[in-house]
């Protein structure tokens, strides 16, 4: 194990078990005489970007999708630091998991912050890149932060702080590289002139900062966000499609449209740390590496995949986690169950700034400093997922589809509190007068199952949804399920068979849905009082109100 130097003086210690709020203690916001200086931090953090790196090509050695993409500057940042092989977003949706994840709480937690469509921040919810900024912190971001929600990226700043003047194209990287090549460039100039924008972001940044302050920069790239080029994966990075084949979890169709999908896919998060691998170049030739917290995920699983985003399944769920830096011991992989909005009050600690009582996470810096590989923190076997009002019910006047979860080394339990509802949108619709076309499916989200981004997978899986063989695969992500889920993740892995009514499984069905009910009612979870009127009605539900409409350009 190799340590890197800690940040030595007074450390917070936070102990959160099921109460509302934790425990915080104030921290010197000013390094002592015998303390080194507060570590910059570098957030990288991607839209729509699950659980796939190559790191976990050899952390699980199951010969599935990691074996296949290619991340080499995440690796790195995992080789010099933690690889968090059980990492959860608390919310599958963009901007509830951002407001999880900013607030450091559950996203039930966060009021109007708590839906995507038709979210409105609270100013009094605690930000930590503000109380970062509060405490002496130089503050700067490139792209998303918190959005879609009024104000956008209010937790950061708004855009007070961004950094974007260089050029923002790396968010239509498939699209803008395909461009550039089709004007007669190649691939690798198309490439460098992508990313030539993100380094001068970067660097603006950096030369601009007020010397001798810490830094925090939010890296939020869109790019890994539907719509791709159709085929870029293989046209732009040289990932077959075919060599897929065989490794696709059990709900995908292992079919070559689906391939071709899953590729592009991976073609954007090798976009995305492409240009991790920029920032971090830069970091090292500033000679400021060594100082830098570096922590790389991303918000939830891939967009437009049955069983991914907006869905409780680990394939909509957990997402890759690295961390290295400063007071982490490097070299380890860990098999914590950890929660996005934990990086709140590790964020904090790092920079000794007081944590508020308010947030429900707990800090990962007593597994950043261990030296064990596992489990580290035996308190840490189970995280709460869950999930309201996502486009649906903003777009068609629906009701949200209200679900929670727990997820333990050995189990997923999942409560879907209205089990008459559909879960991402409703399938008849595709049988009406006017059925929409493969193209519609493929270009317009909203056109109908509005849950599931538009793609080329979900296109092919509902023009085949009458086919036999395919059936039972629409069926499964599109219809409607039970009030409760169990997956013994022992002997189905990809949460294929409910045992949630088998008598062989009842004890451990009453001891997950007992821990899940007792921390939702602890932490005051809306959704278990008066039959969750507040996430039923307007403004959480119905249409999108005026005050969450975002303003209009002039």
């Amino acid at each position: 194990m190799r340590a890197t130097p800690w940040l030595g003086g007074n450390r917070l210690v936070i102990w959160i078990g099921t109460v509302v709020a934790g425990l915080s203690a104030a921290l010197p916001c000013m390094a002592k005489a015998d303390e080194p200086p507060r570590p910059n931090i570098l957030f990288a953090f991607a839209d729509d970007w699950g659980r796939y790196a190559s790191a976990y090509a050899t952390a699980d050695g199951d010969g599935g999708i990691n074996d296949v993409v290619r991340t080499p500057n995440f690796d790195r940042v995992a080789q010099r630091g933690v690889l968090f092989r059980r990492a959860f977003v608390n919310a599958p949706s963009c901007t509830p998991c951002r407001s999880s994840l900013l607030s450091g709480q559950y996203f039930w937690r966060t009021g109007r912050a708590a839906i995507l469509q038709g979210a409105v921040w609270n100013a009094e919810l605690p930000a930590w890149p503000l109380l970062l900024n509060d405490s002496g912190y130089a503050l700067g971001k490139s792209w998303k932060v918190w959005s879609p929600g009024v104000p956008a990226d209010a937790p950061f700043g708004g855009q007070k702080f961004a950094f974007q003047s260089a050029g923002s194209r790396i968010n239509g990287f498939s699209q803008n590289a395909t461009q550039l090549v089709q004007n007669g460039g190649t691939f690798e100039q198309a490439r460098g002139e992508l990313l030539d924008e993100v380094r001068a972001n970067f660097q603006a940044f950096l030369d601009q900062r007020e010397k001798g302050k810490p830094f925090c920069y939010w890296f939020g790239p869109t790019n890994v966000h539907r719509r791709w080029v159709q085929g870029s994966g293989r046209a732009l990075w040289g990932i077959d499609p075919d060599a897929l084949q065989g490794k696709l979890p059990p709900f995908l169709p292992d079919v070559p449209e689906v391939r071709e999908d899953l590729a592009d896919y991976l073609g954007e998060i090798a976009a995305f740390d492409a240009a991790l691998g920029v920032l971090l170049d830069q970091l090292q030739k500033s000679s400021l590496l060594e100082n830098t917290l570096v922590v790389v995920s991303g918000d939830h699983g891939p967009p437009g995949f049955p069983h991914g985003k907006c869905n409780l399944y680990d394939f909509g769920t957990a997402v890759s986690l690295a961390i290295a830096g400063p007071g982490v011991v490097g070299g380890r992989v860990v098999d914590d169950l950890v929660s996005l909005p934990d990086l709140a009050p590790t964020f904090l600690e790092a920079g000794r700034t007081a944590v508020p009582e308010s947030m429900t996470a707990r800090s990962l810096w007593p597994v950043l400093k261990s030296d064990r590989q596992g489990l580290v923190d035996p308190q840490r076997t189970w995280v709460l997922t869950g999930r309201e009002r996502h486009v649906a019910a903003a777009r068609a006047g629906n009701l949200p589809y209200p679900q929670r979860a727990i997820r333990t080394p050995d189990y997923l339990f999942i409560m879907n509190f209205q089990p008459d509802r559909y879960p991402l949108g409703d399938p008849y619709r595709l049988d009406g007068d006017n059925p929409p076309t493969a193209k519609e499916l493929t270009e317009n989200t909203f056109v109908t199952l509005p849950d599931e981004d538009a793609g080329p997978t979900k296109a092919w899986l509902v023009e085949h949804r009458h086919d036999p063989q395919w059936r039972p695969y629409f069926e499964r992500a599109y219809g409607r399920r039970p009030r409760e889920q169990l997956f013994d993740l022992k002997t189905d892995p990809y949460q294929m068979r409910n045992v949630a009514d088998k008598p062989a499984y009842a004890v451990v069905a009453a001891e997950l849905r007992a821990r899940l009910l007792a921390e939702l009612q602890s932490s005051g979870d809306p959704r278990l009082v008066n039959d969750g009127q507040f996430f039923e009605t307007p403004p959480l539900a119905g249409p999108i109100p005026d005050d969450a409409q975002p303003p209009r350009r002039r």
